[in-house]
């Protein structure tokens, strides 16, 4: 009889199997190598891992109810949540797969197929709103994307103090998320410096409680991405999250399918939901300011003076973050091409032209994983403070309790 596991297992090696055609498919892997190597010698074809996948979720839908502690809740509704994840991993799969053989979706249905949420659409005019608050907040004359543009060239950490403050960053969020959350001992990170990729940071997460970090210098590296790249790759967020499904899920609890992470899966939703809302969990806003101005600013060789007024210019202009999603559900929608794109988050996303030639690139390579940053953070967000009110302390063991379980976009509302 089909067991839970078996399909477990069956599914991690269909999604190596797909990491062969698609170079970008498996982000992380630390199950048995014999796996990964039978799934490169055989090759299976594109319609043979969709009709696979499809057979497995026919099966996976017949099992009944995994046997459970008695009054064991929280152990029955970890059960439950893992079978809705491999039932919906199963059918991002054959999704993932029907757009490698070249049946691409609209972008709403493209991100519901795969990461199990939707971004809503707003209309350019609550943008225009969020640029007449930007407007408002820096003098001066002529566009308001160059004059945005000067005023944060103000804030470039020098290329020779980056890894001084990049260090700094992460070594305090990692203070403050071991003193909140009881993370495995040995668990580490190694920090790289990259050029010529489409994101500005990574984490590639290695197994045995260790990552590594990279945060890209393709372009200037501005003082506020220190805290937010040090939260985000890394405490709370996705490192942080890989320590605890391994520690939880995977060394606890045997589930297989957790060794294995397809980057184009719901997954993504929750762990970019996460991540984007990690550096708000370590720090409220006066306290990051205090550690922006008194720490960081100095080793990034800045007038502390001036951090009050960086930090109000970005809440102004905090809005415009979700232009990036629209620009790619237009473009990949086919109602604006990518010269149009990259002129509209010029305007509206008041990006410098080289980040948004970058993001346009980013939406090539990764089209609706777009939505993950903003849908996912809100989701994320909301369900955090369901969970906890303004209780900080209580806000910690959520994301704790929400990190270590298998759970999506759907069971987040």
């Amino acid at each position: 009889m089909t067991s839970l596991q078996d399909i477990a297992q069956q599914y991690v090696t269909l999604v190596l199997a797909l990491g062969v055609h698609d170079a970008d498919y498996v982000d992380a892997y630390y199950g048995p190598a014999e796996w990964r190597a039978e799934a490169e010698a055989r090759g299976a074809t594109l319609a043979d891992i969709g009709a696979r996948a499809e057979e497995l979720s026919q099966r996976l839908s017949s099992l009944g109810r995994q046997p459970v502690p008695r009054n064991d809740v929280r152990e029955a509704e970890l059960q439950g949540l893992r079978k809705v994840y491999l039932k919906k991993h199963l059918q991002a799969i054959g999704t993932r797969v029907a757009m490698l053989q070249g049946s691409p979706l609209p972008f709403n249905d493209e991100s519901k197929a795969l990461y199990d949420a939707t971004a809503p659409e707003w209309p350019d005019t609550e943008f225009d709103d969020a640029l007449d608050v930007v407007n408002r907040s820096i003098a001066g004359s002529g566009p308001l994307v160059d004059r945005y543009g000067n005023f944060r060239n103000r804030y470039v950490i020098p290329a020779d103090r980056v890894p001084a403050v990049f260090d700094a960053a992460i070594a305090l969020c990692r203070e403050k998320t071991r003193a909140m959350l009881a993370l495995p001992a040995g668990e580490t990170f190694d920090l790289e410096f990259v050029t010529g990729k489409n994101w500005s940071g990574y984490n590639w997460y290695q197994g045995q409680f260790r990552s590594v970090i990279q945060v890209n210098l393709d372009l200037p590296v501005h003082i506020d991405r220190a805290v937010d790249l040090a939260a985000h790759e890394g405490y709370p967020g996705h490192h942080v999250h890989n320590v605890l499904i391994e520690s939880n899920l995977v060394r606890e609890r045997s589930w297989v399918e957790f060794t294995v992470y397809p980057l184009f899966s719901p997954q993504s939703l929750v762990a970019e939901g996460i991540a984007n809302c990690a550096a708000g969990v370590v720090f409220q806003t006066s306290k990051r300011l205090a550690f922006e101005r008194d720490v960081l600013f100095p080793l990034a060789g800045l007038d502390p003076a001036t951090a009050t007024r960086f930090a109000m210019v970005n809440l102004a202009a905090e809005k415009l973050a979700q232009a990036a999603t629209q620009a790619a559900r237009r473009q990949l929608d086919g109602r604006m091409s990518e010269t149009e794109a990259i002129d509209w988050l010029q305007h509206y996303a008041l990006l410098a032209r080289p980040r948004a030639v970058q993001r346009v690139r980013f939406i090539r390579q990764y089209r609706s994983y777009i939505i993950n940053y903003s849908r996912g953070r809100e989701l994320v967000d909301a369900y955090l403070t369901r969970k906890s009110g303004e209780d900080r302390t209580r806000r910690w063991a959520a994301l704790g309790e929400l990190m270590a379980s298998p759970r999506l976009a759907g069971s987040l509302q």
